[in-house]
């Protein structure tokens, strides 16, 4: 169980984020729009930080940041706002998602190999190839 909650959870997360990005308002700046969306979650991350870690110190924690954390903000900016957009321009809940993941799978593969000195196996480059194809036959 360990090991399927924790996709389970960004399964249902992402359906759920998918359907709140396309029903942002058609006339809300979708900048606007983020900054209830990341005051409802500071707010929610800082109470389950309390909830997890009772008596936590979070300027203890904050001391420990890093680069990733401040670099991870600017992205999700890019990606939540880039969604919004994507739906403002008419792209389909069922298949922007789709179209976004499969070349993020194809541009992962080369990520895990430079970086992570992940191996380029076979069944990968059948799975390239998949994605691909699967890439034609969803923008018919």
């Amino acid at each position: 169980m360990a090991y399927i909650w924790p996709i389970a959870l960004v399964v249902v997360s992402n359906i759920l984020y998918q359907i709140c990005a396309k029903s942002v308002p058609g006339d809300m700046d979708p900048f606007a729009s983020l900054t209830v969306t990341y005051g409802v979650g500071a707010l929610l991350s800082g109470a389950m930080y309390f909830l997890r870690s009772p008596g936590g110190n979070l300027l203890q924690e904050y001391a420990k940041v890093n680069w990733a954390p401040v670099l991870l903000g600017l992205v999700i900016v890019g990606l939540e706002v880039g969604f919004i957009y994507a739906y403002k321009a008419g792209w389909a809940v069922s298949t922007a998602s789709v179209v976004q993941s499969a070349f993020l799978a194809l541009a992962l593969i080369a990520v895990g190999a430079l970086l992570y000195k992940e191996a380029v196996t076979p069944s990968k480059l059948v799975g390239i190839a998949l994605c691909l194809v699967g890439l034609v036959f969803i923008n018919r």
